[in-house]
Parts: structure tokens; C-alpha cells; sequence
């Protein structure tokens, strides 16, 4: 007897298909994976003399600016934790356990590091030359004062090493390596306060959308059922359009967290996590080009398209699309003028058809934690298909929605960090 294949049957069937190749979640959108172990990576040893990420490191795109001293007597003091891993040999030639206390954001990197020196080299350990330092030892604005650096080598010393030691850092997650020295090797990392800032939701509570009747409306405002400015295709450049808001994927009102704010050319600024996407593009004429009209844009555009990137990736020079807020145009190219830190109260992440929104009279992605859009789109096309049917939805509960939390565990399980914001993935929504 032939059974036949109902609408939940069929549902589900595409449901586990979707998990199983769907790449990791991580709050406004999924994480980017194909569902398969990706080929080794053949590492690159690092240059003497040169740093990675290629910015200084106590800005945004690496550990981010010093927070202040930190000594025994400090109330911060609590922040540094112990590192005992036997598998690291801690020089310690003040005799004070000095050089073992640091962030755990630290200590967790180290220890990671660690494990790849072994399998590296077996047989050899990594070595801590210098960790928290209390005695003043280094310039006034070092990351030593705060558990936030270290300085390692090898437990052979061999200096031959080196090179690719600082290789196996970048890849243990430090935020920014230095090939400092023919002694040594320097790592550092983001604040704990900074990671944190991380979590939490997409868009501030007072980042402005569009509606269709024309009207500006905060983002604390907003709501299910709302059609709100965005763009027509996948790439953004086609004629913006108001797309329906069917959801929120993470919803915190009362959350006051950490946002990067970029400013443009046009005086158009939007304010949005460090991991969420936004299109972008390297302008091909650079920033003396005029940013309006589409032979401009077109200039300014060259021969490559825009692309979707972290906002914490974005750099002054390079074009963000822009609108002006009316429907059935083209977003126009502005040059991007600052990239700032501060602090704003409300985390958000509206979900809308079309995948995209203009916030603050900037296109973004509706995603977040990887790279993707194009592929974090179609991992949400099942939520985005249901809210059709069902009708647009308030937020059940305040926090992550139940979908990326469940593909984030699962991409969790099956990928590696590399599918994600560099900046990992500890906790919640990026």
C-alpha cells in the first residue's frame, strides 16, 4: 500500500536535511558551514617583525584599547585567574606567581596554544616568558598590567621555531600576535568586558527603520507584521523595497551592551554589534570620488561587487550602501569616515523576508557570527516559510529565538571555530 507523504512528513524530512547540512547559528542568523570537515590548512609562519591581524593592537580590530592597571589590591584584581596547565612552563623569575595570573580569555587561548605545540613539535612545551606584570616592567599603556599579554617561546628556546610559533597563536584565537622580538614571541587579548559586549543582540533600541507609510520608527518600536525599508536581492543592489518583519531572532530591550558605530561620508551612522553583517565594498576610485548617483556609485563600485563582512572588520576608506529612505530606488555608495566603540541599552534583531534591512539609512544583513549571508538566508528560509503561513510573531520570551539557538548547538558539534567570528563564540548571540 503506498503511503502518502503528508505536510509534517515533508517538513520534518526537510527540517533534519537542513541541520545536517545547515552551518552553526549564532544569534541574528546562522552560522556558514557545508556540512563536511573542511581540508587541513597549511599554516604560514609569521614574519619577523610583523603582527597579526595588520592593525595596532590596542584598537577595535585587534585587543582593543587598555582599560587600566590592574594590582593585587584592585578590585579588578578578581578578573585574573591562575593558569596551572603542566603542559606550559611559566618562567616566573620574580618568584611571585605573577606570570601565571591573567584573563581566562587569556588563560583559555594559552591553553589552546599550548596543545598545538605539542603536536607540533612532541616532546616540546610552550613556554611563558612574561604574563600579568605588577612591577612595572613595560610601557604605561601595556596589555601586561591587565592578564590581557603574554610573551612566549619555546620550552627548547630553539629560535628556529619561532616564526611558526606565532603562526599556532593566530590560530589558538589570540587577537593579536606579534613576532616582537628574535626572543620571543608577544600575544594579546580583548577585555573580558569587551567579549562581553560581543553577546547580545543585533541593533541599539534607538537605531531608526523605515516603515511603508513613510514614517521613522526606533528599533525598540518595531514590530512583527512592520514592513520596513530593505533591500530586493541578496547582494543590495537591487531596488529597496519594504520587506514584512516576521520575527525577532534575539530580543533584549532592557540589555545595555557594546555596539560599533560607523559614520559615513553622507552623515548617515548605524550602530550594530561587532559580529553582525554589513554590505560593504572596497571603493574602486577611493574616498575623493563622489558618493551619489549611480554613475558614481558605479565608479566608486568598480568591478566587484559588495560583499558582507563583520562590522568589526570595517574600515575607514571602504563604501557601505546607503539610502535615502524611498522605495524603488537604488541604495547609493558612501565612504565609510570612523568606526567608534560605545555603549547603547537594547539588543535587537529583527528578522524580515528579504533578509536585509536599512537601519539608520544603512543596508545590513539581518545575520550575524559568520560570514555568509547568502547561505545564512537560505538556513532560515523553514523559519521565514512558517511565519508565511502562521503570520508574523511576537517574541515568545526574551533572548535568542529557540531556531539559532538549536542550529547553533548543533554547528557547535559539527564545525569548527573557523566557521565563526573570530572573536569566538563563548556565550550567546553575537
Amino acid at each position: 500500500m503506498r503511503i502518502p507523504f503528508h505536510l509534517p512528513t515533508a517538513s520534518l524530512c526537510a527540517t533534519v536535511l537542513l541541520l545536517l547540512l545547515a552551518p552553526a547559528s549564532e544569534g541574528c542568523g546562522p552560522g556558514r558551514g557545508y556540512g563536511k570537515r573542511r581540508l587541513p590548512k597549511k599554516l604560514i609562519p609569521l614574519a619577523y617583525k610583523h603582527f597579526s591581524p595588520n592593525v595596532a593592537e590596542k584598537t577595535l580590530g585587534a585587543s582593543g584599547r587598555p582599560e587600566g592597571k590592574i594590582t593585587r589590591i584592585s578590585e579588578r584584581f578578581k578578573e585574573l585567574t591562575p593558569n596551572y596547565n603542566t603542559d606550559i612552563i611559566f618562567k616566573d623569575e620574580e618568584d611571585t606567581g605573577a606570570d601565571r595570573l591573567m584573563t581566562q580569555r587569556c588563560k583559555d587561548k594559552l591553553n589552546s596554544l599550548a596543545i598545538s605545540v605539542m603536536n607540533m613539535w612532541p616532546g616540546v612545551k610552550l613556554r611563558v616568558t612574561e604574563g600579568w606584570d605588577e612591577d612595572g616592567h613595560h610601557s604605561d599603556d601595556s596589555l601586561h598590567y591587565e592578564g590581557r599579554a603574554v610573551d612566549i617561546t619555546t620550552s627548547d628556546r630553539d629560535r628556529n621555531k619561532y616564526a611558526m610559533l606565532a603562526r599556532l597563536a593566530v590560530e589558538a584565537g589570540f587577537d593579536w600576535v606579534y613576532y616582537e622580538s628574535k626572543a620571543h614571541i608577544h600575544c594579546s587579548v580583548k577585555s573580558e568586558h569587551s567579549v562581553a559586549a560581543k553577546t547580545g543582540g543585533c541593533f541599539p533600541g534607538d537605531a531608526q527603520v523605515i516603515l511603508s507609510s513613510g514614517v521613522t520608527k526606533l528599533m525598540r518600536d518595531l514590530h512583527p507584521g512592520d514592513r520596513v525599508l530593505a533591500s530586493s536581492t541578496s547582494d543590495g543592489l537591487g531596488p529597496l523595497i519594504y520587506s514584512p518583519v516576521s520575527s525577532f531572532l534575539d530580543y533584549q530591550p532592557n540589555v545595555t551592551k557594546t555596539f560599533w558605530s560607523i559614520g559615513t561620508s553622507t552623515g548617515l551612522n548605524i550602530t550594530l554589534t561587532a559580529a553582525h553583517l554589513i554590505f560593504v565594498t572596497d571603493c574602486a576610485g577611493g574616498p575623493s570620488e563622489p558618493t551619489t548617483g549611480e554613475a558614481a556609485d558605479d565608479a566608486l563600485l568598480g568591478k566587484a561587487g559588495p560583499r558582507t563582512v563583520f562590522a568589526s572588520e570595517v574600515r575607514p576608506g571602504q563604501c557601505v550602501l546607503t539610502s535615502q529612505g524611498k522605495a524603488g530606488s537604488r541604495a547609493s555608495l558612501s565612504v565609510v569616515t570612523f568606526v567608534e566603540e560605545h555603549g547603547s541599552t537594547g539588543l535587537y534583531a529583527p528578522l524580515t523576508h528579504h533578509g536585509s534591512i536599512v537601519v539608520n539609512g544603512v543596508l545590513a544583513s539581518c545575520y550575524a557570527a559568520v560570514d555568509d549571508h547568502h547561505l545564512a538566508h537560505w538556513v532560515l528560509t523553514p523559519l521565514r516559510f512558517f511565519y508565511s503561513l502562521m503570520g508574523p510573531s511576537e517574541p515568545q520570551t526574551h533572548g535568542l529565538h529557540w531556531y539559532p539557538r538549536l542550529l547553533q548547538r548543533l554547528g557547535k558539534t559539527l564545525l569548527g571555530a573557523g566557521h565563526f567570528h573570530p572573536w569566538g563564540t563563548e556565550t550567546g548571540h553575537r
